[in-house]
């Protein structure tokens, strides 16, 4: 039965990869990102010690080996002297490749709006994975297990890890920004704003391709728009930057029709794919991310 629901849940995700290829071929128009050389290069993930400028696998402290790994990196500028704003980002479904060659792994290494949005300077950047509902496997598509794929196990990681990143990494818990990619754009709001305790742990919020309670046909429990609402409501106001490969009006429209006020910044990316890697390329849709940010984030030091 185990087996089944996990063959149901591939079926899931492959439908979600073939209905995202057709959506993005009507921007066919849109230049490829292949057709724009990067001006970053993500450094390889290694398992060394956390240091200034590495990228590496990290378990906390205390955690068997049977939890999952994070990624972190420690910005170019790290000083443990300091304090940085903090990226926390959630990668697309795995299994997914689409005409255009975009793949997602599933996986915290395979993510990039971290180091494209930051530059590699400034900012903590920790990749946090999606857990199985025991909490001892990645779930490289979706969260939990299949057929309910529960957000909780999920969501005590993140209640656990984030605080202790900034304790032990001089990151500041006032200045935590949320970003996702697909699944991870749809876990902004329905990981991130799960509960009232994991809501209060971000400042901003990333949302790139998808957006929780638009499309209600998602596999994960409480992809329907009333619970999208209830989860909506533990925004309070706080900033979110939406933005898709194809055109943000179905968000708009949805977020209209909640009745909930929010300081929401819609863009496009100005691509064709579906994949996180148009941060790594100047474009003026990572300009306008790079604003957004840098409002966000220094504005909440500033006390603004």
């Amino acid at each position: 039965m185990i087996s089944l629901f996990r063959t149901l849940s591939t079926v899931l995700a492959a439908s979600f990869a073939l209905a995202s290829f057709f959506y993005s071929s009507a921007r066919a128009a849109d230049p490829d990102i292949g057709t724009i050389t990067p001006d970053l290069v993500i450094p390889p993930v290694t398992s060394e010690v956390p240091a200034a400028g590495k990228r590496v696998f990290y378990r906390m402290p205390g955690d068997p080996e049977s939890v999952p790994e994070m990624v972190l990196y420690l910005p170019s500028d790290w000083s443990p002297e300091k304090r940085y704003p903090v990226l926390v980002e959630y990668a697309g479904n795995g299994n997914y490749k689409n005409g255009f060659g975009d793949v997602s792994t599933g996986r915290p290494e395979g993510s990039q709006l971290g180091y494209g949005l930051s530059g590699g300077v400034g900012y903590l950047w920790v990749c946090l994975p999606f857990l199985n509902d025991p909490g001892d496997e990645l779930a490289v598509t979706w969260w939990g297990d299949p057929p309910r794929h529960q957000a909780d196990s999920t969501v005590a990681f993140a209640k656990r890890a984030v605080p202790e990143i900034c304790r032990l990494f001089s990151g500041d818990p006032k200045r935590v920004i949320l970003c996702g990619f697909s699944r991870g754009a749809l876990a902004c709001n329905a990981i991130g704003l799960f509960d009232d305790e994991v809501a209060t742990l971000w400042r901003g919020f990333f949302c790139y391709s998808h957006y929780d309670g638009v499309r209600e046909q998602w596999p994960y429990a409480g992809a329907n728009r009333k619970s999208a609402r209830l989860r909506l409501l533990r925004l309070g106001g706080r900033p979110q930057f939406i933005c898709q490969e194809n055109s943000v009006d179905a968000t708009k429209q949805y977020l209209q029709d909640t009745g909930v006020a929010g300081d929401f910044t819609f863009h496009v990316t100005g691509f064709r794919n579906h994949n996180d890697g148009w941060t790594l390329r100047p474009s003026p849709a990572r300009e306008a991310a790079r604003a957004w940010l840098q409002r966000v984030s220094q504005g909440a030091a500033s006390g603004r």
